[in-house]
């Protein structure tokens, strides 16, 4: 299985930005513009829950839904999960993400770490590693900084 990650320092503590990514309501508040909403389909965001991420008009060219399976969750640490369907089901599969909140040594009340981690099959050969999921997730995570300042 081939795999992409990249992360990036927010100037918020961990345990908030866990906060932000794991209330679907203030998900969908963050940036309508590339996340529209987040919902549970089944369940209560434990493993084995269905979420689905309603992508705003700034991401539709690339994906407009992704319906999630939950697989693994370490409060204040990762969530990982499995896209079961929408438009990058179509072009790799399996497709498991993971989202991870790191504190900073010696900042840890003031900044952490986010990552992102895709771990992909392409279902072609010519399809091209997963680099716009990891840029928008990228440019999503650091957008928590502005919604904790308003």
């Amino acid at each position: 299985m081939k795999s992409l990650q990249g992360e990036v320092k927010l100037n918020i503590p961990a345990n908030k930005a866990w906060e932000m990514f794991t209330n679907n309501e203030t998900l969908g508040k963050i940036s309508p513009e590339m996340l529209s909403g987040a919902e549970y389909l089944e369940g209560d965001g434990s493993p084995g829950s269905l979420r689905v991420f309603k992508l705003g008009p700034a991401l539709h060219h690339f994906v407009k839904e992704s319906v999630q399976k939950i697989e693994k969750v370490e409060t204040g640490r990762c969530f990982g999960y499995e896209v079961v369907s929408g438009e990058l089901k179509e072009v790799y599969d399996p497709y498991h993400v993971t989202f991870s909140f790191a504190p900073v040594p010696g900042k840890e009340e003031e900044q952490c770490v986010a990552g992102w981690k895709a771990e992909f099959e392409p279902i072609s050969p010519t399809s091209p590693p997963p680099e716009k999921a990891k840029d928008a997730a990228l440019g999503f995570l650091k957008l928590f900084e502005t919604c904790e300042a308003q």
